[in-house]
């Protein structure tokens, strides 16, 4: 070994200790971007687009109106169903009230006349009955005498059943079935109130509105997107953690988040991390391939003053060394 070879080998144990190290941080400093949660606002009902209330890049807070569509025909159903409502309570009031006395005095009356005419009705099939003995008249005209006795007598019965419901009132199964009416109506106009509200779209949380997706006068079909939302006061760090350091990483790990356009490092915590590998099958793996796996995990920002962009690359330095907080 001559004296240059002599010199060159510390040097060259130096070079690799230094890329040793440069690899084992690198592999604590890992690359990803700024996302967001999105929130898709579909539509539960089929009806035009009457008014957008926000635009695209706008923050809305929890509650605020983004999207109203047409609410005429479910102001026509709730219309019919107040009258309904109306209906059977009206209903209800008569049969608590009880019946009222012009209708008894209808009803006696109706029983007078019905008996009178069953008497008359008696009285000509006896003397269909006398005629057809004395072989002056046929069998016919009897019969006929007697069919219409026997419905002047059923009329009879039914008209005194009618006034003896008048009389004994309303009874405890008709209040019932009245009051569940009633309820039955009451429901119905609640549920077309609550579908009512739903014509009107509203941030579900303090969010962005990252896209509308439909214009004024368009009709989207039930279930489709109308308003995608960026929640979250700040985006987060999207990542993939690879498997060498996945049980060192765990939620609540504290890191150092590098977005380009910025001089200085953001701290960040990690919120989650995945349970399942992506990309490559964890299954069917060599030792020497399992090293491929990656787990997506979301480093939460903690000190930007504003809020980020959406898609901007970072870089996430995993501090793997220190205490969480």
């Amino acid at each position: 070994m001559n004296k240059s070879q002599i010199i060159s080998l510390p040097l060259s144990l130096t070079i690799l200790t230094l890329v040793a190290c440069d690899s084992r941080d690198a592999s604590h400093r890992i690359v990803g971007q700024l996302e967001s949660d999105r929130i898709e606002i579909t539509a539960e009902v089929s009806e035009p687009i009457v008014e957008r209330a926000v635009i695209e890049g706008q923050s809305v807070a929890a509650g605020q109106l983004l999207i109203t569509q047409d609410t005429s025909r479910i102001n026509s159903r709730i219309a019919e169903a107040r009258a309904s409502e109306a209906q059977a309570r009206a209903r209800l009031d008569e049969l608590i009230r009880g019946p009222r006395k012009e209708l008894i005095v209808a009803a006696q009356a109706n029983v007078h006349g019905a008996r009178d005419e069953l008497a008359f009705r008696e009285t000509d099939l006896d003397r269909a009955q006398q005629v057809h003995e004395l072989n002056l008249a046929s069998s016919d005209l009897r019969d006929r005498a007697r069919a219409a006795r026997d419905n002047a007598k059923a009329n009879l019965e039914n008209l005194q059943a009618k006034l003896d419901e008048l009389l004994t009132g309303t009874t405890l199964e008709e209040l019932r079935q009245a009051e569940e009416a009633l309820s039955q109506a009451g429901a119905r106009l609640a549920s077309l109130a609550i579908d009512l509200q739903r014509h009107s779209s509203v941030a579900p949380v303090d969010s962005i509105v990252d896209s509308l997706l439909f214009e004024v006068g368009e009709r989207p079909a039930i279930g489709q997107p109308m308003v995608i939302l960026l929640s979250g006061r700040q985006p987060y760090a999207r990542i993939f953690v690879p498997e060498a350091i996945r049980v060192r990483v765990t939620s609540g790990t504290r890191a150092k988040i590098y977005v380009d356009g910025l001089e200085e490092p953001l701290a960040g915590r990690v919120r989650w991390v995945a349970s399942e590998a992506a990309f490559t099958p964890y299954f069917a793996l060599t030792e020497h391939d399992r090293g491929r796996l990656s787990y997506a995990a979301k480093v939460d920002v903690l000190n930007a003053r504003t809020r980020l962009p959406d898609g901007v690359p970072v870089e996430v330095e995993l501090l793997l060394g220190n205490d969480k907080e």
